[in-house]
């Protein structure tokens, strides 16, 4: 039995020549421990290291002997077995359930090396259970595409070569083989959805049609096709609409309504958003794009808001909220500024910069300037308040009060990324400046 499988778990991986090396998620279950024999005879035929991982979350009284059992199993093996210990916190508002599964992804993305293979023992039924736990949530075709057999994670690959056989495949090779395993008693709980779904709901889908699970991954194969084709036509719109981190609204009226809400969904995706409701994107749309133009329209997502300016639309954190310090600063250094706004340094140079600052002008750094004070760029005729001119250079309105103001005493000498004030340029010998805003992060 174990090396019909194996011969199936050889053709889902890739050439073993683009490994170097595997690292197998080990629990001491049934699935798993059938996956660290086949992925021991794959390493011991290919050349290739392998290691196990497990992760000991200390939710089971019978967590230290499952330890023990998997040490054994790594033995009886030869294969080299790191254990992890992870503590949980209980009543913070997060499901014990899925701080355990973050917290074994952490520890699995922090072992596994450069071009590895991390192997996981999900199987065709575990598919069946994701397909009805997307149905459940409403989630959309990326939900139901379920998990995939390859996908780049951490420094190397998460494959999953046992998804296309079925859990009572793996019951049987497991128990053609020496080593036993652990069963978490955790498993019989119907209160955990997955069990319930598990003990009462699949097993009669089963008896009344015997192929579920299989249909179930051809159906969930065939929205995964789908889904990278949607994500192919909305990253072509996104490279048509965008404009940096925003979204041109002009842009966004040309496309269809389906194919609008699609780029609306990447974008947001891109920038490390959660996906929001049909309701949510629907008011994103109305309140916020298509509000009247003298509007300073905003709406709250998960962990964003969404926000408009001069025809485009933003995503930001929630709560900018512009800056009172005032910050000294010394040439040659380098001074970090609050709230995640990045650094901001000077140094000396021999070309065209600041001039130097007199004795009596100690530098800082601040984010505002006086109720009434004028300022006149380099250049410019006449002299504004520094709100008219950052209408003017298009700085949205929730960044104003949050952009770095170099101050020669108690004059503004530059407002960093926009201009010079007259009476500070050198043509030689003078103070260069450089600020670093914070690199927004790119969710794909």
């Amino acid at each position: 039995m174990i090396s019909r499988i194996y011969s199936r778990f050889c053709q889902t991986l890739p050439a073993p020549e683009g490994s170097r090396g595997l690292l197998v998620a080990f629990s001491g279950g049934l699935d798993s421990t059938v996956l660290l024999v086949l992925a021991a005879r794959f390493a011991r035929a290919h050349g290739l290291a392998l290691n196990a991982l497990h992760v000991h979350h200390g939710l089971s009284p019978h967590a230290d002997d499952w330890v023990a059992h998997c040490e054994g199993v790594c033995r009886q093996l030869a294969v080299p077995l790191i254990v992890e210990r992870v503590q949980l916190c209980r009543g913070n508002g997060e499901s014990l359930e899925a701080q355990a599964r973050a917290a074994r992804y952490e520890r699995l993305a922090a072992h596994l090396g450069e071009g590895e293979w991390l192997l996981t023992a999900h199987h065709q039924d575990d598919q069946l259970e994701t397909l009805l736990l997307a149905l459940k949530r409403g989630a959309g075709l990326r939900g139901l595409a379920g998990m995939v057999a390859s996908q780049p994670f951490a420094a190397g690959h998460l494959l999953r070569p046992l998804l296309d056989m079925s859990r009572a495949e793996l019951a049987e090779a497991a128990q053609s083989l020496p080593y036993g395993w652990v069963e978490d008693e955790s498993n019989e709980d119907p209160s955990y959805d997955r069990n319930f779904l598990r003990q009462q709901i699949i097993p009669l889908l089963k008896d009344r049609w015997p192929a579920m699970a299989r249909t179930t991954a051809r159906t969930m194969a065939l929205c995964a096709e789908q889904e990278a084709l949607i994500s192919e036509l909305a990253e072509a719109d996104w490279q048509a609409v965008g404009e940096g981190e925003g979204l041109r609204i002009d842009g966004l009226l040309s496309l269809s309504p389906v194919r609008r809400n699609n780029l609306l969904r990447h974008w947001i995706r891109r920038q490390g958003g959660e996906m929001p409701s049909r309701e949510l994107l629907g008011l994103l749309w109305q309140e916020v794009a298509l509000a009247r133009d003298d509007a300073n329209p905003r709406l709250s997502l998960q962990g964003l808001a969404c926000r408009r300016y001069q025809g485009r639309l933003y995503l930001v954190a929630p709560d900018l909220a512009p800056r009172e310090e005032v910050l000294p600063i010394r040439m040659e250094e380098t001074l970090t500024l609050p709230d995640g706004l990045g650094q901001f340094r000077l140094w000396r140079t021999d070309g065209e910069g600041l001039r130097t600052p007199r004795g009596d002008e100690p530098l800082s750094v601040r984010f505002q300037v006086a109720p009434g004070v004028m300022l006149k760029p380099v250049g410019r005729v006449g002299s504004r308040r520094l709100k008219k001119l950052l209408q003017e250079y298009g700085v949205p309105s929730w960044q104003r009060g949050r952009i770095p103001i170099l101050y020669y005493g108690e004059q503004v000498a530059l407002v960093a990324g926009l201009f010079v004030c007259d009476g500070f340029l050198a043509p030689e010998e003078g103070v260069a400046w450089e600020w670093r805003p914070p690199v927004p992060q790119d969710a794909d």
